[in-house]
């Protein structure tokens, strides 16, 4: 069962990535696979989990139901209520972050609140507005986070173009541009965020040995992209009066709504550091507050006008698919969590690489294929924080965890599900998994490269 699952696991992958020409919809690749992966884990359960290793508050559990159990089925228990419930939490977190989050977007984009950025950005040359979303989305991601900017920016890249190709490249730029942003921020990437609440790293250190790397990460594909790209982009035809008339907003409410909402989003890092509740609180806070606000600013309006506006219309709007998308690929890589693939792959590379650099670097790629979350999960597990043995531990600061940082948070755009703005920006603009591995990819690696070049050109300046 051990073997079979990474087999379900790379058959479902190969389904995701082979979307278009079978045919199939990768939400429904997604969720079989991850379906699969977790029953193949619980039927070879006690082959693969140690009866020794369940810890003691679980018997105390069942035995306080009032129930016995035999090895087998106390195993099978505690992968059935214990694991697969554990790790369905963390994901239901990050799901009601996404659709919180894209609800907002999309109450913003409902009342024409991006206007208020797209009516500034009058240029049409594809340089120039490539380099100025870019960085917009590069320090965004680091105020916000990767997954909130890409979600922002999607909807942003649909009013100031509307040709395929280019959409589709600005958006692969978008996804490059989130991910080196929120490296260098701790509030910018989720494992960043996981490695500086587990003390691994400091938020002002982060901050001074990360954003160069970034940067250059950024940087050098754009560069690429500018001797490459020429002309203008086609900008979508302006809302007519007619159309003003059927979907009429006025300029308050579009100022009013955007700035809720954008004000909404930042304030969820702010909710998370003052509460040490879960992102996806804040930003349901956020929700709410938008929903009180949109009901009152329309509730003396005819019901065909309001349900336009309001969160309860533009719910049926939201990119449900990508929902089930991301549900679908975080339980299949949860079951090879869970099932020790993904520890013994990071034991794997400690014992045969040994290089500290070489085995962030592969980290990194490997968080394009498999979500980095658990990737650097395995790694603070395999590593205690405190004084430094090679191989055993290493203290707060050190490279090893900053240089993880980096690796883990800008590997993933290696591949377009390599990321959680990947994922994203994927359901969105129903990107193209091939199309993306030929125009992107090598963009995307050059640029990790580039960065991970400089800052170990940076560790050894400083001796």
């Amino acid at each position: 069962m051990y073997v079979l699952m990474v087999l379900v696991f790379v058959l479902g992958y190969a389904a995701i990535a082979l979307e278009h020409p079978l045919k199939i919809d990768k939400a429904a690749s997604a969720l079989i696979t991850g379906v699969l992966c977790w029953t193949l884990y619980i039927l070879g359960a006690e082959g693969i989990v140690d009866f020794s290793a369940i810890p003691a508050f679980f018997f105390e559990m069942i035995s306080e139901g009032g129930r016995e159990l035999n090895q087998h089925e106390t195993i099978v228990e505690y992968v059935a209520h214990f694991q697969l419930l554990e790790h369905v939490g963390e994901i239901a977190s990050i799901l009601f972050f996404l659709l919180g989050a894209m609800t907002i977007v999309e109450v913003i984009d409902a009342h024409e609140g991006f206007r208020l950025i797209t009516d500034r950005v009058t240029t049409t040359n594809r340089v120039k507005l490539i380099w100025i979303l870019s960085i917009l989305t590069f320090f965004f991601s680091a105020a916000l986070d990767n997954l909130t900017t890409a979600i922002v920016m999607a909807a942003l890249l649909k009013k100031l173009m509307k040709g395929k190709d280019d959409l589709w490249m600005f958006a692969g730029m978008v996804v490059l541009a989130a991910n080196a942003g929120g490296a260098w921020s701790p509030i910018g990437d989720v494992t960043t965020i996981m490695l500086w609440i587990g003390g691994q790293v400091s938020a002002m250190n982060i901050i001074l040995m990360l954003i160069a790397p970034s940067l250059v990460c950024m940087l050098l594909p754009l560069i690429v992209l500018s001797f490459r790209m020429k002309g203008d982009v086609e900008r979508p035809a302006s809302v007519t009066e007619r159309e003003h008339q059927e979907d009429p907003t006025t300029p308050a409410e579009r100022k009013l709504v955007f700035f809720l909402g954008v004000g909404g989003l930042l304030f969820v890092p702010i909710f998370k550091t003052f509460t040490h509740l879960p992102p996806f609180m804040g930003m349901l806070f956020s929700l709410g507050v938008m929903w009180v606000v949109t009901e009152l600013i329309h509730k003396g309006k005819l019901a065909e006008i309001k349900s336009k506006h309001t969160v309860i219309g533009v719910l049926k709007k939201v990119d449900v698919p990508t929902i089930f998308f991301f549900l679908g690929i975080l339980t299949a890589v949860a079951a090879l969590q869970s099932a020790g693939h993904l520890v013994q792959l990071a034991g794997f590379l400690e014992d045969k690489v040994g290089n500290m650099y070489a085995i962030n670097i592969i980290i990194g790629l490997l968080s394009s294929i498999v979500d980095n979350v658990p990737l650097v999960a395995g790694a603070m597990g395999m590593y205690d924080v405190g004084p430094f043995i090679q191989g055993q531990s290493y203290p707060m600061d050190h490279a090893f965890w900053e240089f993880l940082a980096y690796c883990a948070g800008t590997g993933g755009s290696c591949l377009i599900i390599g990321s959680a703005a990947g994922v994203a920006i994927m359901g969105i603009m129903k990107i193209d998994f091939i199309w993306y591995l030929k125009k992107i990819t090598w963009l995307a690696l050059i640029g990790y490269l580039a960065g991970a070049a400089v800052y170990i050109l940076m560790q050894s300046m400083h001796g």
